[in-house]
């Protein structure tokens, strides 16, 4: 549908939007596994997009630059008082809270967009932004440290954006996906060893991730792990964790830890890894009028690499 142009609020910027990124956490809005908080709210919250009105000293007119999940915090609550502000109490999230990048213009504010590296184009940049700084936060959620096995399940956007910055850091990467679509990729990227659903990695690993909303699989991960292991949930929805034994799958100083959402912070080191080592992800592109379609490739795991939609 058409919508009024965003009109310029204090404090905000108003983007022309490049390239929005598809993320399952869309998916998860749209068809109501997440309880809507506005009526129609327009999606989308990997943004790409020049500052066309609001601009500052530091963010002139002309500049490209990125949008995320997190739109803004009130920086009043004890979590953003204590350095924690991914879990604010009172919390604005792009394309849920407030209007997103699925639309030629967005509204964002002004301190919770980042300048992009010049070298990165709009459509290789748009999932950086969430899937990758999520991604990133996974791997410091569960410890991750040079040279470690970590595992990967379920191999979406933000788990292949993973692969890059373990290598860097020396890590072997152990990957458990369905589909033969992603297991191919995960190859393709380097993973040291990649199988099916139902398989398990040939070693004990240090270090598990799962990016599937499956509960099955964060047991699956579980029973990967050696003594003392972190095992990192990365989804804002999660279906029921099934019962399992204590003594087989948690005892011996297991952990299992949940990933909520990004800080600035994180945006600003991963964008500067992510230019740093050359993260350029594997993109599906889709018109602004196939945004349905977009989603039905992120829901059934049809698409390569990341969603991205173009205006």
């Amino acid at each position: 549908m058409d919508v009024p142009r965003p009109e310029l609020r204090p404090k905000h910027v108003l983007l022309r939007v490049a390239a929005c990124g598809v993320c399952r956490t869309d998916l998860h809005i749209v068809e109501g596994d997440l309880p809507p908080i506005q009526l129609n709210p327009i999606p989308g919250h990997q943004i790409v997009g020049e500052i066309v009105e609001g601009a500052t000293a530091e963010l002139p007119i002309g500049t490209r630059v990125g949008a995320s999940w997190m739109g803004g915090v009130d920086e009043d609550c004890w979590f953003c008082q204590h350095g924690m502000e991914n879990l604010c109490d009172t919390p604005t999230f792009t394309g849920y809270t407030v209007n997103g990048g699925y639309a030629e213009y967005a509204l964002v504010r002004t301190d919770f967009v980042f300048p992009l590296p010049a070298g990165l184009d709009d459509r290789h940049a748009s999932p950086l932004l969430c899937a990758g700084i999520i991604g990133f936060r996974s791997l410091r959620v569960a410890g991750v440290e040079s040279g470690e096995r970590v595992g990967l399940f379920g191999f979406g956007s933000s788990a292949s954006l993973t692969i890059p910055i373990l290598k860097s850091w020396k890590c072997s990467v152990y990957v458990v996906t369905r589909g033969q679509v992603h297991r191919d990729l995960a190859v393709a990227l380097g993973a040291d060893w990649v199988g099916a659903e139902d398989d398990k990695p040939p070693v004990p690993l240090d270090r598990a991730i799962t990016f599937a909303p499956s509960g099955k699989v964060v047991l699956d991960a579980l029973a990967s792990l050696r003594k003392a292991g972190i095992v990192a949930i990365n989804a804002i929805h999660l279906d029921q964790i099934p019962s399992f034994n204590y003594d087989k799958l948690l005892w011996g100083e297991r952990q299992i830890r949940s990933v909520a959402n990004m800080t600035r912070q994180d945006a600003r080191d991963f964008l500067e890894i992510a230019n740093r080592v050359k993260i350029r992800p594997q993109i599906t592109p889709f018109s602004l009028e196939d945004a349905n379609e977009a989603l039905f490739a992120v829901k059934n795991e049809t698409a390569s690499g990341s969603v991205v939609l173009i205006p």
